[in-house]
């Protein structure tokens, strides 16, 4: 509500477009920072717990508002055209290859893996597909990341925001993609000082 609130823009669909997807990155870094922290606090791990499902599936449910809401706000509802360019514009391709369509196919990427990612989010197909390949879907969190944040990179440019904006965009992706590091290294480091052989133990 407070990016909403900060909008002077007349277009509701424009305001609730960029005010869900604030929220949705922050629930999405949010659900990537509890494994590191974990990690850099010495704790427990577990494959899933009932916060980071929870942060989780409101980053699911936020970015798919933002997606539904944001088709409304560039073509005057024609939303097919955030995809392809239209038969009045003489193209090599069909296909949009500017930028507007990168930031776009790299969206509906994110959107995807968001539905797949929400489906997951439950006991139920925890139990279906065991605790490993569970966590291998799980990880496509990663690149749903990566074209998250290509999206919005892009989206910058396209809508020329202000620098408040790229700032609390900037601040979100960096602090995210510190403690991922932070934590990776801290795993890493633990694990050459493991003992050899102690794999082979029991």
């Amino acid at each position: 509500m407070t990016v909403h609130s900060l909008l002077s823009s007349t277009d509701p669909f424009f305001k609730w477009s960029l005010a869900s997807a604030y929220s949705a990155l922050a629930f999405l870094s949010a659900a990537l920072f509890i494994g590191p922290s974990n990690i850099l606090r010495n704790r427990p791990n577990p494959v899933s717990t009932d916060l980071r499902r929870d942060i989780g599936i409101w980053a699911a449910l936020l970015g798919l508002f933002h997606t539904i809401v944001g088709l409304q706000v560039h073509m005057k509802g024609r939303f097919w055209l955030y995809f392809v360019f239209s038969p009045n514009e003489d193209r090599f391709l069909p296909v949009r290859y500017d930028l507007f369509g990168f930031a776009n196919y790299t969206g509906l990427a994110a959107t995807l893996v968001l539905i797949m990612l929400l489906a997951l989010s439950n006991d139920l197909s925890l139990r279906r597909l065991g605790a490993r390949r569970w966590k291998s879907l799980q990880r496509w969190n990663y690149p749903c990341c990566i074209f998250v944040v290509l999206h919005g990179v892009a989206y910058q440019f396209i809508e020329n925001r202000s620098l408040w904006f790229i700032g609390l965009f900037g601040s979100i992706v960096l602090v995210a993609g510190a403690l991922q590091l932070a934590g990776f290294r801290k795993k890493r480091l633990l694990k050459t000082r493991e003992p050899r052989g102690a794999s082979l133990a029991g």
